[in-house]
C-alpha cells in the first residue's frame, strides 16, 4: 500500500534524503540511522541502510518513516565500517519496495551499493541502452540505472580496468558516468573499501561533508544530519565534484567541470530543515529574510500576522518585524497526523485540514489577519485554511506567500511534473484569490526571492527557479512534459 499524504498535498515533496558513512570502529548502521531520522522531512514513503565491512555488505530496507522501517532486532546485523542510507520520496519510479534505496548488488570487485537524491533526465535513453546490452533491470527506478551503469563495463573503462587498483577503477567509472547523465544527482556510494560522495555539475540537489571526532566522516543532504549525530560540518561536495571517504580519510576528484551553479532554489523556500546550513546561513535567517522582503513588495493593513505552521514560521517573523505588525499563532497544528497508511473515510475527506489544523480564536477573534505561506502549488489546502482562520473569528484574511506562483513542472528531482497539477499555471492571481477566498493575496516576486538569498547568504546568484520561470538550466526532453508520460515511456521502449 502507497504511504500517502491527504494533509500536504499543497506542497511540492522533494525527493530523497542521502547519508553516507566511514567510520571504523563505531556501529556505522546506527549513524546512519540517526542521519536519516533527521533527514526524514526530504522523503516518507521508503528508507533502507547498506552497510560492509570490506567482506560482505548487508542490507535492510522498507516501506514506511525511518522509525517504522528500523528497530532494533533488524538495525543489529548491519555490521561493518561502511554504510549508506537513503529516504525516499518516488519521482522516477512508483512507490513500492522493489523501488526503495539503497541498490545493492555484487560485482567483480566486490559489493556496489547506490543511494540517489535526484532525478536523470535522460534515464529513458540510458535505461534503453542498458537494455540493448543484455542489462536486466529489476524496477523503474533511474537509480538502477545508475547502479547499472557503475556496475557494467563498457570500452571506457578498459585502461583503468586493466592497470588501474580498486579506488582507480571506481572513480574512472564515476568520471564516465558524469559525462553522460544528464539532471539531478547527489549520490553516496558503497564499495568494498570506500564511500563516495557524488555531485552533478550543476550542483541541483545539496551534499555536504561532515568529520566525526573520533575519526572518519559522513556525507549527508543537509548539515542538520551532521550535528544530530555530534559530527563537524567541513564543506559542501562542490558540483560536479568526486569525493572518497577511506582510511586514508578524504580524497576529492574532479569528475566533470562545473560550467555553472543552479541549486534548487526551494531549498531554501521549504525543503530544506530550518537549522540546516547552504552557503554559510541557516536557512531559518534565510526565510526570515523572504519575509522581509515580501512585507516591503506586498504590504496589507492588519492586525497580526500568523504563519501556517510549521514551514512558513521563520517567513511569518520576517514579515512581522520588518512591516511592525505583531507576531501571533493563529493555528494549532497535530504534529503526528502527517503521513499515515490509513486512509480517511467520506465523511473525515469533508473535514479535510481540520484533521490537522486547529484554529486559536482567542488570537484571532475580530482581527485582520495576515496569512503567510511558503507556497501555493495546486491550491488545495489554502481555501480550507483562510475558512478555518475565518471560523476562528477573523475579521478578514490576507493571504501573502514567499515564493512566486508556481507555473512551470520541475524534472530534477521533485514530484511536479506536469502542468495540470499547478494552480498558477492555470489562473492569474486575481484567480486564484476568488479561489481560495481570500481578501486579498500576494506573492513575493522572483526578483525578490533572489534578493533576499543573496542579501542573506551573500550569493547573487547560482540558482535553479524553473518552477517560477521557466527558464531550466538543462535541456528537457519534449517527452517529460507530456501528461501521459508512462504511454510514451512505453512506446519508446517496446514499440
Amino acid at each position: 500500500m502507497q504511504n500517502i499524504d491527504f494533509f500536504e498535498d499543497d506542497k511540492f515533496h522533494d525527493e530523497c534524503g542521502v547519508v553516507g558513512v566511514f567510520a571504523p570502529g563505531r556501529e556505522v548502521a546506527r549513524l546512519a540511522f540517526f542521519g536519516l531520522y533527521s533527514l526524514q522531512h526530504r522523503g516518507q514513503e521508503s528508507a533502507g541502510i547498506a552497510t560492509s565491512d570490506g567482506r560482505i555488505a548487508h542490507i535492510h530496507k522498507g516501506m514506511g518513516l525511518v522509525a517504522q522501517v528500523f528497530n532494533e532486532d533488524n538495525l543489529r546485523p548491519l555490521s561493518g565500517h561502511l554504510a549508506i542510507g537513503q529516504n525516499r520520496y518516488s519521482t522516477t519510479g512508483s512507490s513500492n519496495l522493489r523501488n526503495a534505496q539503497p541498490i545493492l548488488i555484487e560485482t567483480i570487485y566486490g559489493p556496489l551499493g547506490v543511494a540517489h537524491n535526484g532525478n536523470l533526465t535522460n534515464a529513458l535513453a540510458l535505461r534503453k541502452k542498458l537494455l540493448e546490452r543484455g542489462v536486466g533491470l529489476s524496477s523503474s527506478s533511474d537509480s538502477e540505472v545508475i547502479t547499472q551503469m557503475l556496475a557494467a563495463p563498457a570500452d571506457v573503462y578498459a585502461t583503468a580496468e586493466e592497470n588501474g587498483n580498486e579506488s582507480d577503477r571506481w572513480v574512472a567509472r564515476l568520471r564516465s558516468l558524469m559525462q553522460i547523465a544528464q539532471g539531478a544527482y547527489s549520490l553516496t556510494i558503497l564499495t568494498r573499501h570506500a564511500i563516495y560522495a557524488v555531485r552533478d555539475p550543476l550542483g541541483l540537489r545539496p551534499l555536504c561533508i561532515g568529520r566525526l571526532d573520533s575519526g572518519g566522516h559522513i556525507v549527508a543532504s543537509e548539515s542538520c544530519a551532521l550535528h544530530t549525530i555530534g559530527a563537524t560540518y567541513v564543506r559542501d561536495v562542490e558540483p560536479g565534484e568526486i569525493v572518497r571517504l577511506d582510511g586514508s580519510g578524504l580524497t576529492s576528484f574532479t569528475g566533470v567541470n562545473s560550467p555553472k551553479r543552479a541549486l534548487c532554489i526551494f531549498e531554501y523556500v521549504y525543503f530544506a530543515r530550518p537549522d540546516s546550513h547552504f552557503h554559510g546561513q541557516v536557512v531559518h535567517q534565510v526565510r526570515q529574510q523572504m519575509g522581509r522582503v515580501l512585507a516591503q513588495e506586498a504590504p496589507a493593513d492588519a492586525d497580526i500576522v500568523v504563519g501556517v505552521p510549521d514551514s512558513a514560521t521563520p517567513h511569518s517573523i520576517g514579515y512581522s518585524l520588518e512591516s511592525g505588525i505583531p507576531y501571533s499563532e493563529g493555528l494549532t497544528k497535530n504534529r503526528y497526523i502527517g503521513r499515515t497508511f490509513i486512509q480517511p473515510d467520506d465523511q473525515l475527506r469533508k473535514v479535510g485540514v481540520s484533521l490537522k489544523y486547529n484554529p486559536l480564536t482567542s488570537n484571532l477573534e475580530g482581527k485582520r489577519v495576515v496569512l503567510i505561506d511558503d507556497s501555493i502549488v495546486r491550491g488545495n489546502t489554502a481555501g480550507p485554511l483562510i475558512q478555518l482562520i475565518r471560523d476562528g473569528g477573523a475579521t478578514e484574511v490576507h493571504v501573502r506567500v514567499a515564493s512566486p506562483p508556481v507555473r512551470h513542472p520541475c524534472f530534477m528531482g521533485v514530484d511536479m511534473a506536469t502542468y495540470k497539477q499547478l494552480i498558477a499555471h492555470k489562473m492569474d492571481v486575481e484567480g486564484i484569490r476568488q479561489r481560495i477566498g481570500a481578501d486579498s493575496i500576494g506573492y513575493l516576486s522572483t526578483e525578490g526571492l533572489e534578493k533576499a538569498v543573496a542579501q542573506a547568504t551573500g550569493k547573487v546568484n547560482g540558482h535553479c527557479n524553473a518552477c517560477f520561470s521557466g527558464k531550466y538550466p538543462i535541456d528537457i526532453p519534449e517527452w517529460l512534459f507530456e501528461e501521459d508520460r508512462d504511454k510514451v515511456i512505453f512506446e519508446d521502449m517496446w514499440g
